[in-house]
């Protein structure tokens, strides 16, 4: 955008703390010293004479700016601080909010408004209804009524955004507020962990340890309320089956242990289908359940008993039957153990092991099972590849906590971002972030943050020519799918021109060394795999 004619009015600078200071003191307490944005001509004041605690990660377009700063709230667990520009730039990121949001992730989104005074005039760059437009998807959303309440503003949104279940929420903020006079503030320590009604904890437990074969279906939630340990020390007090609930975007449950059974599909009579035989499910840390498609019939198995635990009331609200509780899952699931008989658990069999896939071709099968193979110890993966998930459950087990990221919402631009993020979030290891040809062109630019900021990510881009997952949705329906080619597209090219080093590999021969060269040394890279399209 060109200065050119543009008279912008200077004001007088304000003797003593102004909203600025005070805003940059609170943001050093809450730990929100990393600050993911792309500025605009609203936003500049908040940052004049930045101090040096402060970094600013800066991303291409909107979207990709909240995408990182999902990954890296969920690599440190903490609320991440996002500045966007007015309704232009909050509606580039909307998409990405709104994944978010379906993630659960704690965020402080903030954008620029104009100039109080001429607000009334409709000024070029405004936001008519800023806070209506990121709803629905932010847990609460203000433009403060005075400059001095921007403080108060950001610390409420800080603790809502904490406050489970996690999620994003919005401040708009004007242009002049920033250089109005305003003491610091303090905010208060609060907890927004609660575990479920006491009363009910032995009905649980009841019912739990009664019947023959029980079912858990374990989702993301599992991971947010760091509940793995109970979850896996409940299945192996009571010999329980443990499916990942459909469309979950963390790992609950380690994949090579001897009570997983698998993952749900989302539809109704697949659900009831893989359950069969369970008298009684227990949903955790997830909606009772997820579809995506038109299902009818029952729920759960006929006979069967439901309860479901979350910290979302939300998901409690859609149980359509059985027992909804609605708790802190560790601190639930600790108490239930409590009350639970002894009784020596079954022996564990060990999973049996999935036969190698043909090496003969470059399937996206034979790059999944031998990027597990070659992966170094302890690396995060990030995941965006649809048409790819199967052969990643196939043979690519998530075995430990905290190691697997995706996008909870369905929608796309979220992974190749939030791997930047995570990685920045955990610089102590490695992140491997694996994203369809298709996926990774609605946030390409992730890959100049990546260079820029030296973040330790490899990206491997399984290339199938287009977008071959809705290309096997329409097969069920028997529809030809029109406008899913993506035929030319040089990422290897791509890469290189943003700063990230790339190669290409096409034959099932090259696959191995290509790997290893791509795990090898620090900061960014990323390979191209040519896949068949099968």
């Amino acid at each position: 955008m060109t200065a050119e004619g543009l008279h912008i009015e200077t004001r007088p600078l304000i003797e003593g703390p102004t909203v600025r200071d005070a805003v940059m003191q609170l943001l050093a307490e809450l730990e929100m010293t990393t600050i993911f944005g792309n500025p605009g001509s609203t936003e500049l004041p908040m940052f004049r004479d930045l101090s040096q605690q402060f970094r600013y990660i800066l991303g291409l377009q909107e979207s990709v700016v909240v995408g990182m700063a999902d990954g890296f709230a969920q690599a440190t667990g903490r609320a991440a601080l996002v500045n966007l520009h007015s309704s232009a730039g909050v509606g580039h990121a909307m998409g990405n909010i709104f994944t978010a949001y379906r993630n659960k992730t704690p965020l402080v989104i903030t954008a620029g408004q104009q100039a109080r005074s001429i607000l009334p005039y409709e000024p070029f760059l405004f936001a008519e209804r800023a806070t209506e437009m990121p709803r629905p998807f932010v847990k609460w959303a203000v433009e403060p009524a005075r400059a001095q309440d921007v403080p108060l503003a950001i610390a409420r949104a800080w603790h809502i955004a904490m406050q489970p279940p996690f999620g994003p929420t919005f401040v708009s903020i004007p242009i002049d507020d920033w250089d109005a006079p305003c003491q610091p503030i303090t905010h208060a320590r609060k907890s927004g962990r609660t575990g479920a009604d006491p009363e009910i904890i032995g009905e649980i437990a009841d019912t739990l340890s009664s019947g023959t074969k029980l079912a858990i279906v374990a989702g993301a939630g599992v991971a947010h309320d760091g509940a793995r340990a109970a979850l896996k020390q409940l299945a192996e007090a009571l010999s329980a089956d443990v499916w990942i609930a459909p469309m979950a975007a963390r790992n609950p449950f380690p994949e090579d242990h001897g009570l997983f059974k698998g993952f749900l599909p989302a539809s109704r009579e697949a659900i009831v289908q893989r359950l069969n035989g369970a008298d009684r499910v227990l949903v955790l840390g997830a909606p009772a359940f997820t579809y995506h498609v038109e299902g009818h019939g029952p729920f759960i198995p006929e006979g069967a008993q439901l309860i479901q635990i979350s910290s979302d009331p939300s998901d409690a609200s859609r149980v359509p039957e059985g027992l909804a509780v609605v708790g802190n899952l560790r601190l639930t699931l600790e108490a239930v153990l409590a009350q639970l008989p002894e009784r020596a658990p079954a022996p564990l069999a060990a999973p049996t092991p999935r036969p190698a896939p043909d090496a003969s071709s470059l399937t996206d099968a034979l790059l999944i099972h031998r990027l597990h193979a070659l992966r170094p110890k302890g690396i995060a993966i990030v995941e965006e590849a649809p048409s790819t998930r199967g052969p990643l459950h196939d043979y690519f087990p998530i075995c430990d906590g905290d190691e697997f990221h995706t996008c909870a919402s369905g929608g796309l631009g979220h992974s190749m971002p939030a791997a930047v993020g995570v990685a920045l979030g955990r610089p102590d290891r490695k992140t491997l972030c694996i994203m369809g040809d298709g996926s990774a062109m609605y946030a390409i630019q992730s890959l100049w943050s990546a260079a820029h900021h030296q973040a330790d990510v490899r990206f491997v881009i399984v290339n199938n020519g287009g977008y071959a997952a809705l290309d096997q949705f329409g097969a069920m329906f028997g529809i030809e799918v029109v406008g899913s080619k993506l035929p030319g597209i040089d990422f290897v090219g791509i890469a290189q021109a943003q700063g990230v080093p790339a190669e290409r590999v096409s034959d099932p021969a090259d696959l191995d060394s290509a790997i290893m060269r791509l795990f090898e040394g620090a900061g960014p890279c990323l390979l191209e795999v040519m896949v068949s399209r099968n």
